[in-house]
């Protein structure tokens, strides 16, 4: 790894204003997908939600970076902590890439932002939660070493009826054996 940010495959920065354009492609891409129906957001939308990203502060340990390949400097997702418990020690972890960029790898080193949370801001326990009918996601975040703890039934409504919620969780010391938190 050439730094701590970057991998062989992508790279995390910061989300810049002019993401937005990638960022309206990607929710384009994504509606037919998981069969949700959402409301057209404007270009302006878009436009407003990354200039606000791009000179957001890190406000307790939430953050949302861009994930970009090493290969072209695309943008190809997104990846972020969007929910902490700094008392208990825990945070909710997701990550979204595009559909034409998925099943390449991208993903799986989003792990580099798993390491900054646990070694750096001294986090004990990942979660993720993840739609039951979404198998992609649900065997990425096996593949990454989260262990399935729990099933919120019928908890997510959209596309007419209810869907299940998967609770998805890692400790730090299950982050370590498999990822090595001391790597650069």
């Amino acid at each position: 790894m050439a730094s701590s940010w970057t991998g062989n495959r992508v790279r995390l920065r910061a989300v810049e204003p002019d993401d937005w354009t990638a960022f309206a492609r990607f929710a384009d891409d994504d509606g037919p997908r998981v069969g949700r129906l959402d409301l057209p957001r404007s270009a302006e939308s878009y436009r407003a939600w990354a200039k606000e990203q791009a000179v957001a502060e890190c406000d307790d340990d939430r953050f949302r970076l861009a994930v970009e390949a090493t290969a072209t400097g695309e943008l190809v997702g997104t990846v972020g902590s969007h929910r902490t418990g700094p008392r208990s020690g825990w945070f909710e972890f997701d990550i979204t890439i595009g559909a034409s960029h998925r099943h390449k790898g991208y993903a799986t080193e989003a792990v580099v932002l798993l390491r900054f949370m646990f070694a750096e801001q001294r986090y004990h326990k990942c979660l993720a939660a993840v739609l039951a009918h979404n198998e992609a996601s649900l065997a990425l975040f096996r593949g990454l070493g989260f262990t399935e703890e729990g099933r919120l039934r019928e908890h997510v409504f959209f596309a007419g009826q209810h869907h299940d919620l998967v609770m998805m969780g890692m400790l730090v010391n299950e982050f370590d054996r498999r990822h090595t938190m001391s790597e650069p």
